[in-house]
């Protein structure tokens, strides 16, 4: 049935929906870590480790994924992580065991969060855009900020009313309801559909040349294999770099609410904060993405790197100055600048590695983010236990956060392709992303 307009816009609405509660699913264990602590009285490297664990599942598992989306698509690979994520929720109330929150919030969700999050979404959205690539998947991925005010809050009325295991059940509900239905509608390129990416027509023998973005046609004329890519110095700048920005995200997620609980604000003012700092990368990501397709990927990557920089430091103040002030400080430059970095992680990777591949390759970089991403809530949790605070582990933050936005400008110098508006196929001069 042809459409009034393009259906890559139907594509960054499901993901929009999808990342709204797929993502905030994941996030939702922040909430539960709390009442959780209180309930069994584990250590906080214990109970943050099997939010940890679930990064070392999806850094398994992430190259398979690739594969599979290569193969089957994004409706098999949808559906697989709404099965996964679903059983897990449902299953985690009935923890009684470390091992059982392992099993449930690490193996099952875990492996279910990177089919539905960033990660899956990343290996076929940047096929739809071209010209507009950064805006489409900063505006897909703002989903998640819409989640986090409507999810999050549901979710702790729900802890406060019935108890965490309640919230799990619900949530699980809603991820299988909802998730499953809609995924059924993605298609993995608009070739798919006899379309072009962006909704451009499709050229005749009459017209003049079709537009290209390549700009460096030596590397882009490569039939990039996950071998091929591996032997490349980019392959792996761009694998430490993502591992650094994933390292940075999810130390300060997993241990916010617990951490401005300890230092005397009330439950309400660690909620709103969650909640505010999705909140704000809906705009964050939408504009950040637009303005990558202008000025550079690498740019907005340092951009968001030095936003959870500052993010930590004023962590760090918080200790001493606990000030609603410090706390708005954070949360701005958490969500409108920090979350930008996922607007264009998938488009980084696209431009320098795009062919038939690319799920292989991008799944296996994501191994390493995934990496970063383990590590982050793990080791914050461990040097809070062994120095009593979070004074270290949030200083190393920063120190992450400046080596994440190095290493990403290092692989990502002299791309293949042109970002944003398209020139014709005479024009071969070299770009940056």
């Amino acid at each position: 049935m042809r459409l009034p307009f393009f259906y890559g816009w139907i594509i960054i609405a499901v993901t929009f929906v999808t990342m709204a509660i797929g993502v905030n699913a994941r996030t939702a264990f922040s909430l539960f870590f709390p009442p959780i602590i209180d309930e069994f009285g584990w250590e906080r490297g214990i109970t943050a480790g099997a939010f940890s664990f679930g990064f070392v599942v999806s850094a398994v598992v992430s190259p398979l994924i690739g594969r599979l989306m290569d193969r089957l698509g994004p409706r098999s690979v949808m559906e697989l992580g709404v099965a996964l994520m679903a059983g897990g929720l449902l299953l985690a109330p009935l923890t009684t065991q470390p091992w059982h929150l392992y099993l449930t919030i690490g193996v099952l969700v875990g492996a279910g969060s990177i089919c539905l999050g960033y990660s899956g979404q990343s290996l076929f959205l940047p096929n739809w855009f071209i010209r507009r690539r950064g805006l489409a998947i900063g505006l897909a991925f703002a989903g998640v900020g819409i989640g986090s005010v409507t999810l999050l809050p549901w979710a702790q009325w729900m802890i406060d009313h019935s108890g965490w295991r309640t919230a799990c059940t619900a949530i699980g509900l809603l991820v299988l309801v909802v998730l499953a239905p809609i995924n059924l509608s993605l298609r993995k390129q608009p070739e798919d559909l006899g379309l072009r990416p962006d909704g451009d027509a499709a050229s005749s023998a009459a017209s003049a040349k079709p537009v290209s973005n390549i700009v460096d046609p030596d590397w882009a004329g490569i039939d990039w294999t996950l071998r091929r890519a591996l032997r490349t110095s980019r392959f792996w700048w761009l694998a430490i770099g993502y591992a650094g920005g994933l390292y940075i995200w999810y130390a300060v997620q997993v241990h916010q609410t617990r951490y401005l609980l300890d230092i005397g604000f009330s439950a309400n003012v660690a909620v709103w904060a969650l909640g505010a700092v999705s909140l704000l990368g809906i705009p964050g990501q939408i504009l950040l993405g637009h303005v990558s397709d202008r000025v550079g990927r690498e740019w907005i990557w340092s951009a968001s790197c030095a936003g959870f920089a500052i993010c930590f430091a004023a962590l760090i103040a918080l200790a001493r100055y606990p000030t609603l002030p410090l706390v708005y400080l954070m949360v701005v430059s958490q969500g409108a600048l920090g979350y930008g970095l996922t607007s264009i992680m998938g488009a980084v990777v696209v431009e320098i590695f795009q062919g038939k591949h690319y799920g292989s390759i991008f799944g296996t970089i994501m191994v390493a983010a995934l990496a970063g991403g383990a590590a982050g809530p793990l080791v914050t949790g461990v040097l809070h236990d062994l120095w009593g605070n979070y004074t270290l582990a949030f200083a190393i933050g920063i120190g992450v956060s400046s080596l994440g936005a190095f290493d990403l400008a290092r692989g990502a110098r002299k791309n293949s392709r042109r970002r944003g508006p398209v020139a014709s196929d005479t024009d071969v001069s070299v770009g940056n992303i």
